[in-house]
């Protein structure tokens, strides 16, 4: 129970997708902070004693639920909503997998994999995969935002111009987000907890873990946000900084495939000198690895970096 909280949104107020005929599930005055109880991405489909073969009965139908929504009084199309992420009660269980047709190399990765994570929720010491590899942790949301001002029923898997399933790993505790607002009361929801993901989420999934989060919400009037932005309390990647990096680049005309060429290439470093299956690679860089633009001018070819942070393996 969080002391500080106004309201709590229970689990079971949850959705699929955005639509904003949906009735709102508490109505809250700018400056109250709400905790959501927020379920992982599976809804609930992988436990503790999933197996490999319940990856290919997932429903995709049920995936990314989202609590809420909430209306924001005073809140009107123009404005944007202040979103104060104060804290992160993790639940201590998680899970990866790779499911079959999704994630960016999903052409060469065509089997389902899944590795359950059992970590420590109050300390949050780095989480143990496999023998030797211990993961950083950063617990954040991925899936956070307003509804759409479109009529209909919308996916609740892409991100959208209102936030969404926008998986930045620095939408952490201490960030300030801005959101869009394009309906009267907002109708903010969030979900799709993570533990610990890379920037890029390579795979398709992060340490996908249900847990509460506590936010603080406010109104900027008139803003006029074209699409959403945040600010954060500090340094971003203190957690995995304190050993450097491994590297891998991609270099041509597709910024695309540059990113494909660079995971593919950090997969094989890994797998060779850890002795890994490439499939065990490819979940645990999702995790832990940055993609990101090194250089975007010098054309015809650009750059693509991937980093793997070497706390990892020492």
């Amino acid at each position: 129970m969080c002391n500080r909280c106004d309201y709590t949104i229970h689990g079971r107020h949850h959705h699929h997708g955005w639509d904003n005929s949906f009735a709102p599930v508490e109505r809250v005055a700018p400056g109250s902070t709400v905790e959501f109880e927020c379920l992982d991405s599976s809804g609930g489909q992988f436990t503790e004693k999933s197996t490999v073969a319940d990856v290919g009965k997932l429903d995709f139908a049920l995936v990314n639920p989202v609590t809420g929504p909430i209306f924001v009084e005073g809140a009107e199309p123009g404005d944007a909503l202040k979103v104060t992420l104060e804290s992160f009660t993790p639940s201590g269980f998680g899970w990866t997998a790779n499911i079959p047709g999704f994630g960016l190399l999903a052409d060469q990765f065509e089997n389902p994999a899944i590795n359950l994570w059992s970590y420590d929720a109050s300390a949050l010491e780095p989480a143990l995969y496999g023998k030797n590899a211990r993961v950083p942790l950063k617990p954040f949301a991925g899936t956070i935002g307003n509804a759409p001002a479109e009529r209909g029923h919308h996916s609740v898997v892409p991100p959208r111009r209102v936030g969404g399933n926008l998986d930045i790993r620095d939408l952490a505790a201490g960030t300030t987000l801005y959101l869009p607002i394009e309906v009267p009361g907002a109708l903010f929801s969030v979900g799709d907890t993570h533990a610990a993901q890379g920037d890029g989420e390579v795979c398709g999934t992060a340490i996908e873990s249900p847990m509460k989060v506590a936010l603080t919400f406010d109104l900027v009037k008139d803003a006029r946000l074209k699409t959403p932005r945040f600010t954060t309390p500090g340094p971003v990647a203190r957690h995995l900084d304190g050993k450097g990096y491994e590297a891998t680049t991609g270099v041509g005309p597709d910024l695309m495939e540059g990113a494909r060429s660079a995971v593919a290439q950090m997969i094989d470093l890994l797998s060779g000198r850890y002795g890994m299956d490439p499939v065990d690679a490819y979940m645990l860089v999702s995790v832990c690895g940055d993609l990101r633009i090194s250089e975007i001018v010098d054309m015809p070819n650009w750059v693509v970096s991937f980093y793997f942070p070497r706390c990892v393996f020492e």
